[in-house]
């Protein structure tokens, strides 16, 4: 099993259990690998974003890969900084049961730890092709198809 670091610094009410994030890493990645899943409201998202990616505003997912240094060995893959608020709007917005949403932005996020981006569209296509098959996997459908209402 892979070993999850949870901390919640968010007053969101709304959050999944350890068990939904055990389950959603383990989806991605097989086992003995370590990660910080850090839930976040607005203003410390904000303050990151600001920080590392040179960008206004909170944002709904962070990922920063841990480089081990040389002669060292680790199983640490890095953190994961998740904005609560942004993914309760997002999920409401595009019509989404919350924690399916909460599942795709946990497994984009450990993708990113994984070395997978998105700065290109052959690399989007990529990723997205991967999260698609890893959320089919725990029964979530396709993210990037329009949902039609009341589904």
């Amino acid at each position: 099993m892979n070993q999850i670091e949870i901390q919640i610094a968010s007053t969101s009410k709304k959050l999944p259990s350890e068990k939904q994030f055990q389950t959603w890493v383990d989806t991605v990645l097989k086992d003995n690998n370590e990660l910080v899943v850090r839930i976040v409201d607005c203003s410390e998202s904000a303050v990151l974003n600001q920080r590392y990616r040179h960008k206004r505003g909170a944002t709904n997912i962070l990922s920063f890969p841990f480089e081990v240094p040389e002669m060292i060995s680790s199983s640490l893959l890095g953190d994961l900084v998740i904005c609560a608020p942004i993914i309760e709007q997002q999920a409401e917005q595009q019509q989404k049961p919350l924690f399916h949403h909460w599942a795709h932005i946990i497994i984009h996020g450990v993708l990113h730890l994984c070395g997978y981006d998105h700065l290109s569209d052959a690399e989007a296509q990529i990723m997205e092709s991967k999260e698609i098959m890893l959320l089919k996997k725990i029964s979530i459908r396709n993210p990037y198809q329009e949902q039609m209402p009341h589904e």
